[in-house]
């Protein structure tokens, strides 16, 4: 019974911690809005940096999912860039860490099933791990593994170290027959490594059973009839017609939650161009993207924002609590001239520009505008 309620107690910790718990209808591709926006909280205020990788993780996962509960929406946008303009690895490998962190929270949220799923797993391990400090317990010390076999708990004992060794997850677990959260990666050479590095459909998979890994090239011979959330793995401009084309498709069918992309950059000089092209790109799909979570860091700081909250600039200042100190909010995102003009007039490198029309005003809103492209 001490370990039933130490069971309770611990599961009743995981539920309370949780951020947020699947609360979507499989077949309401358009969702109420519970809230109207004026009355969420955060709006018009700063965004807080995160704590570690794993907290904006969460943190974008969590934005997601509100922007689908109060916002209204179904398709958005995630950006995440920690380099600092080094080029040693290409976005999408350095996406992969926050990526796995990010698609199991989002998970979580948007799938029913998979955090209940993940919970009895963890209450399965908890069990099987008492259980087996008892028998050791009671068996004593075992001089030899002939010994061992010949307890008439060697089965139960070796049955609960798998247990343990899988941490609660039962083989019949790693196929999944519910919704499917389904990333697109690239290509299929990208998808394949991340199956394999993600260890898929085993028991030590990195992200929960309903996750399926697809690619947007080539021949969409995989049923997505079962798909209520899409997410686009860095999607490049070379890939934007098949992006298009899955994203209509598979929203056509009502069972869209939410479409997200990861680290966009369909919009590309050598491929799209910054004209006609890549302007009705942009009106077509990349407009129409709200922006639930942006952490970019900086030389001297970073840039941040989590829906609903404002972009914050934030500014390294080791006397300042946590090491940075909000030097400005806004609630668009700012061009690179524009967050490298904030951090200027803070630090009176510049002076504040005075409003008004005049050539270079006009000239500065059309490089702003380039910049966004």
């Amino acid at each position: 019974s001490t370990m039933i309620r130490l069971c309770a107690s611990i599961l009743s910790i995981i539920a309370a911690s949780s951020a947020f718990t699947p609360s979507i209808q499989i077949n309401s591709h358009r969702h109420q809005t519970l809230l109207k926006s004026s009355q969420l909280p955060g709006i018009g205020q700063p965004t807080e940096l995160p704590d570690s990788l794993e907290d904006a993780a969460q943190q974008a996962a969590k934005c997601c999912d509100d922007l689908v509960k109060f916002g209204d929406r179904t398709r958005c946008r995630v950006d995440f860039d920690t380099s600092v303009g080094d080029e040693t690895y290409t976005t999408l490998k350095s996406s992969l860490t926050f990526g796995v962190e990010f698609i199991k929270s989002l998970s979580y949220a948007l799938i029913p099933g998979a955090q209940q799923l993940k919970q009895d797993q963890m209450m399965r391990d908890i069990q099987a791990k008492a259980e087996l400090t008892q028998l050791e317990e009671e068996i004593g010390p075992i001089e030899s593994e002939e010994e061992l076999r010949n307890n008439p708990n060697f089965e139960r004992i070796n049955q609960l170290q798998q247990i343990v060794m899988n941490s609660g997850v039962m083989e019949e677990e790693t196929k999944w027959n519910g919704p499917i959260f389904r990333v697109y990666f690239p290509d299929e050479g990208s998808a394949a490594l991340a199956r394999r590095d993600w260890k898929i459909n085993t028991a030590e998979a990195l992200v929960p059973p309903c996750v399926s890994l697809s690619s947007v090239g080539g021949v969409q011979a995989h049923d997505t009839s079962r798909d209520v959330v899409n997410l686009f793995f860095c999607p490049k401009a070379s890939e934007a017609e098949f992006v298009e084309d899955i994203l209509y498709k598979t929203e056509a069918s009502g069972n869209i939650v939410l479409s997200v992309f990861l680290n966009p950059n369909l919009v590309d000089m050598g491929v799209t161009g910054f004209g006609m092209a890549g302007r009705m790109l942009r009106e077509r799909l990349l407009d129409d993207l709200a922006v639930s979570y942006y952490l970019r860091t900086l030389q001297w700081g970073a840039l941040t924002r989590a829906w609903p909250s404002d972009f914050s600039v934030w500014q390294e200042d080791e006397n300042s609590d946590g090491g940075y100190r909000l030097i400005k909010s806004l609630d668009n995102l700012p061009s690179n001239p524009e967050v490298e003009d904030i951090y200027d007039i803070e630090n009176g490198l510049m002076n504040a520009p005075k409003d008004g029309p005049g050539f270079l005003n006009a000239l500065g809103d059309f490089v702003n505008g380039m910049t966004r492209l």
